[in-house]
């Protein structure tokens, strides 16, 4: 178990709300190559690898991985909180807000929902390891692009 302090370790303090910005980078909360993904993802691959050395170190990441999704969530949060409806509507986050209000929803800037499909866990460390690297780079690419 961990202790849970209350306090993101690096405060987001947002000034000025802006819906576009939030509608992409909710994908980094709960689209496919996202923070719940790799929580889940590493949580759930522990299992498989072969020493208790290599589980602790999968199960501290994807704890890790869980307070990442706290800041991004806390992210996507500020940048829509108190903008008008038609502010919400001309960024293309209508549906979006119509269905989750103010609360931050796992999907994918596209809109699709978060599905645990997009994890691949696959029983053997190699393969487990090879995908989190993959992962890890595809969310660099994803970072530098935007």
């Amino acid at each position: 178990m961990w202790t849970y302090n209350k306090v993101l370790e690096y405060p987001v303090k947002i000034k000025c709300p802006n819906a576009k910005l939030a509608k992409f980078i909710i994908s980094q909360y709960g689209g496919p190559d996202g923070e719940l993904a790799a929580s889940i993802r590493y949580l759930s691959q522990r299992f498989a690898m072969p020493d208790q050395i290599s589980k602790a170190v999968l199960n501290d990441i994807g704890t890790e991985e869980l307070a990442h999704l706290e800041m991004v969530g806390t992210i996507v949060h500020q940048l829509t909180e108190g903008l008008s409806v038609d502010e919400i509507k001309t960024a293309g986050l209508g549906e979006y807000y119509t269905d989750h209000g103010v609360d931050v929803y796992p999907q994918s800037a596209a809109g699709v929902p978060f599905s645990a499909s997009v994890l691949a866990c696959k029983g053997d460390p190699i393969a487990n390891l090879q995908e989190d690297l993959t992962k890890k780079k595809k969310g660099r690419i994803m970072q530098n692009t935007k």
